[in-house]
């Protein structure tokens, strides 16, 4: 290989990592995948349905891993969510920033005569915390209180968000008995390997992990969440690296071995997930958009600072340096749903106008960031705050 060779291929490798680093292949899927739904529709949608599938009931499957990965971490001994004190206000918060879009969206779709819509109540109540803590870190930097309560508050609304699939958004036929015969056997198989000391997450993934998604499948919930219930019999370290913080490199526990592994799959994952599934046609907005835009821009910020009020007036107390200000531009961070909210679109209704609709006001959803930006200018916080920027 020649040098000049080595340095592109570096420079492959630099921009490669920029990406994962920073989550754009999902937003460089969703870009091919609406350029090639509006410029060949019919061979876009050959190619989505073929693979839609695998993708979100497959691929998917080591996204939500992962989330449920720092759920668990969060809620172990010395997490970030660990001490009700630390999580109580936050843990208001998203419910608040779940509760007011849902209540926001069902009363447009009762109240315009578009009752077909109420089926994608939990749409605006995802928060993309990728896009979220890009938003927040840009308005507030990297140091601000503001910070790691957004992260803190995004567990929860992930936490939730997987109990509201698994409960609400069913992909078939109820059956109990398959179910929870197969997922308690998935789960008896994690809890002996973990009994065994088997420190690779390999079997707990392909034996457990199968078994789970069978029991899912057959059980008629959405089987993305197969590793959900597996996760937390994973052997991991007594610490806390962080919310959201990469594993050390030296960290071989069973859990930081799952992260190492899946972390850039799961970002090629999410390149094909934007890909098959955000190909909509440019005209396709409708009250399906309107629902999602509105119920996400207002109730994020709305539920979010309300329900944070609610947990003032019971007598909690917020972060040291949190003010009511940071709160509101908060909110408005959290209200980018995007990837979640995407995924909530296609688990919610049935291909045609409905899901196309809800599918772009999910991706319209990222106008959370200027709104983010807006309101902090509007406010005085963050790189807006004047006095910050003396000290």
């Amino acid at each position: 290989m020649t040098r000049q060779m080595r340095r592109r291929a570096a420079d492959a490798a630099r921009i490669m990592n920029a990406a994962v680093e920073q989550s754009l292949l999902l937003p460089a899927g969703a870009l091919a995948g609406l350029i090639w739904a509006n410029a060949a529709a019919r061979s876009y949608d050959r190619f989505a349905a073929a693979l839609r599938f695998v993708v979100n009931d497959v691929g998917m499957v080591f996204f939500f891993a992962l989330a449920a990965k720092e759920v668990v971490e969060a809620a172990a001994p010395g997490g970030a969510l660990s001490s009700a004190r630390r999580a109580a206000v936050p843990i208001m918060a998203a419910l608040g920033g779940m509760a007011a879009p849902a209540a926001i969206y069902l009363a447009y779709a009762h109240g315009t005569g578009h009752p077909a819509l109420a089926r994608g109540w939990a749409i605006p109540c995802a928060t993309d915390i990728a896009f979220s803590y890009l938003a927040a870190q840009f308005v507030f930097g990297s140091r601000h209180p503001a910070i790691p309560f957004l992260l803190l508050l995004a567990i929860a609304d992930d936490a939730f968000g997987l109990v509201i699939l698994a409960g609400f958004y069913t992909t078939g036929e109820l059956r109990p008995g398959e179910l929870l015969g197969l997922l308690a056997a998935a789960m008896l198989l994690a809890a002996w390997l973990r009994r065994r000391a088997v420190l690779t997450f390999w079997p707990y993934v392909a034996g457990a992990g199968t078994l789970s998604w069978l029991a899912l499948w057959r059980g008629g919930i959405h089987p993305a969440l197969a590793l959900v219930p597996i996760v937390p019999f994973l052997p991991h370290a007594k610490r806390d690296p962080g919310l959201f913080a990469a594993a050390p490199a030296g960290a071989h526990d069973t859990l930081s071995q799952l992260e190492h592994w899946w972390k850039v799959p799961v970002e090629l994952i999410l390149f094909a997930f934007g890909l098959v599934n955000a190909g909509v046609a440019i005209d396709s907005a409708g009250p399906g958009t309107t629902a999602v835009l509105a119920a996400v821009l207002i109730g994020k910020p709305v539920g979010i600072a309300g329900f944070t009020l609610l947990a003032r007036g019971v007598g909690l107390h917020l972060p040291a340096g949190l003010g009511w200000r940071d709160i509101v531009v908060t909110g408005c961070a959290a209200a980018i749903g995007f990837t979640v909210a995407l995924f909530f679109a296609t688990a919610a209704f049935p291909p045609g106008p409905i899901l196309a609709q809800a599918k772009t006001g999910a991706l319209l959803s990222v106008a959370g960031a200027p709104m983010a930006v807006i309101a902090a200018a509007a406010l005085r916080v963050g790189r807006f705050d004047r006095r910050r920027a003396r000290t």
